[in-house]
């Protein structure tokens, strides 16, 4: 534990861990050292530049409470959020629906809704119907499976970033005894990530755009099954090949159709134009 230097501190630090009982700890901080260690040594840090380093984790940190995670954001826009989702859930069956991010908005327990409802409480913006089943490998349906949805509005922006009593675009449904799911929202919009921290100065210094295609987020939790987080963006959007957190995949690109007035889906007369979006999920068996 003397005389360390860049040949020999590596080792040092990794002997100290010798004594974890915890298997699968010592694994994870014997890599973490490891590949930190490498990494300092590739680039070669100047005393400022890692002060300035410390700095932007410090205040990634404080950015952080129960309506923003700050580090979410960092993992999503660094594709490491990406990287923990294809390395937990490869699957090649395409009867099982693609997982993709969390995203920094999720909610927890939110607001409880029924079939068919609108979920776009103190919020205007075109309307959009929703609907479709979850099933499993075989194809049959799947009924009471827990349903939380989210998305932005017309302008780009979540509940949890406005002012509103309540809450907003977000609901919980449960699927009916064929699987069926359906709810009326409003079209949400691409949207920049907030840029108001150091995530959003991290990608202005690096000249990346912090633009995410319009879609909506669900996640479906069913007894026996995997729990599902994913979301369906809109077709033809300008930035389904650059999203900022890298989440795009071609299975969960729809068609969010415009429908003229009439009647919709579920019986309802419209008398303005409205979207329509309609996807089946299919859920793993644990």
């Amino acid at each position: 534990m003397r005389n360390l230097n860049a040949d020999n501190i590596t080792d040092a630090v990794i002997t100290q861990f010798a004594g974890c009982d915890d298997a699968r700890l010592k694994c994870v901080l014997d890599s973490l050292v490891y590949h930190l260690h490498a990494f300092i040594r590739d680039v070669e840090p100047t005393e400022q530049e890692w002060t300035q380093a410390i700095d932007f984790l410090t205040r990634t940190g404080q950015m952080c409470d129960d309506k923003r995670q700050e580090f979410i954001l960092l993992s999503d826009t660094l594709g490491v959020t990406m990287l923990v989702d294809a390395i937990n859930h490869q699957t090649s069956d395409p009867m099982v629906t693609e997982s993709t991010v969390l995203g920094p908005f999720y909610v927890a327990d939110p607001p409880a809704a029924n079939q068919g409802e609108a979920i776009d409480w103190g919020v205007e913006g075109e309307p959009l119907f929703v609907e479709g089943r979850v099933h499993d490998e075989r194809g049959e349906p799947l009924a009471n499976v827990v349903i939380d949805v989210w998305q932005s509005d017309g302008d780009g922006f979540y509940d949890v970033q406005k002012e509103l009593d309540s809450a907003s675009l977000r609901a919980r449904f449960t699927t009916d005894e064929r699987g069926r799911y359906a709810f009326w929202t409003v079209t949400p919009s691409p949207y920049p990530i907030p840029t108001d921290g150091p995530v959003g100065k991290m990608l202005e210094v690096t000249g990346r755009h912090p633009y995410r295609p319009a879609h909506v987020h669900f996640m479906l939790m069913a007894e026996g099954h995997d729990s599902l987080v994913t979301q369906v963006f809109a077709e033809n959007d300008p930035y389904l090949d650059s999203d900022a957190v890298f989440g795009v995949k071609d299975s969960l690109v729809m068609v969010y159709a415009l429908l003229p007035p009439g009647k919709a889906p579920d019986g309802r007369s419209m008398q303005t134009p409205y979207r329509y979006l309609k996807y089946d999920f299919g859920l793993q068996a644990s």
